[in-house]
């Protein structure tokens, strides 16, 4: 490595991270020139893991989601300590200089595992991995509606409207020019001034 025309293994990586960087944004400079640009209300609209996108983003989400997500990551930074120290303890130099290198590092790597096996156990145990399953259940409410009202509006075909490209300015634009009806005129009772 006295030879200064050398990549050193620092240079290697920079070198192969200015390569990545230059092939993705040669990629999205490429689809911006070339794709086609066809916006319309379809393709500008929200969409999300096959369901369109209904009301606020502020609901109600499941905290146990945190809980997977801290395991995973636990394990993955797991592998990141164990693959280093695979490569290097594994190496036949060490083993060859000394060989209690081996079972030092084995015992250490044992002991890593350990605690976060029984952390894995404490996480199990406690239930914070396990899902409840809901059971579903027909709400009985005790009303005076009978049955047959509520079967009636369950049982009823409702009509869907097509998809209107029409936007929600021109739909609150229509309903302005529309005059305003009052459903509600109050009357009022004159006062009786006979007596």
């Amino acid at each position: 490595m006295d030879d200064p025309g050398q990549i050193s293994e620092y240079g290697k990586i920079l070198l192969m991270a200015i390569i990545g960087i230059l092939l993705v944004s040669g990629t999205m400079l490429l689809a911006r020139f070339l794709a086609p640009k066809n916006p319309n209300p379809i393709k500008l609209s929200t969409y999300e893991c096959g369901e369109e996108s209904r009301g606020t983003s502020w609901v109600q989400f499941n905290p146990r989601f945190y809980v997977i997500a801290l395991v995973f990551l636990l394990f993955d930074v797991e592998l990141l300590f164990i693959f280093p120290w695979a490569t290097v303890f594994g190496q036949a130099e060490f083993i060859a200089a000394d060989s209690r290198w081996g079972w030092f590092s084995l015992i250490e790597m044992g002991i890593f595992l350990a605690i976060l096996i029984v952390g894995l156990i404490y996480v199990w145990k406690s239930g914070d991995i396990s899902w409840i399953k809901p059971q579903h259940k027909t709400p009985q409410v005790s009303v005076n509606i009978p049955t047959s009202a509520y079967e009636a509006i369950n049982n009823k075909s409702y009509s869907l409207r097509d998809y209107q490209e029409q936007s929600i300015e021109a739909e609150l634009a229509n309903k302005a020019a529309e005059p305003v009806k009052v459903g509600f005129k109050p009357r009022f009772k004159k006062p009786n001034t006979d007596a």
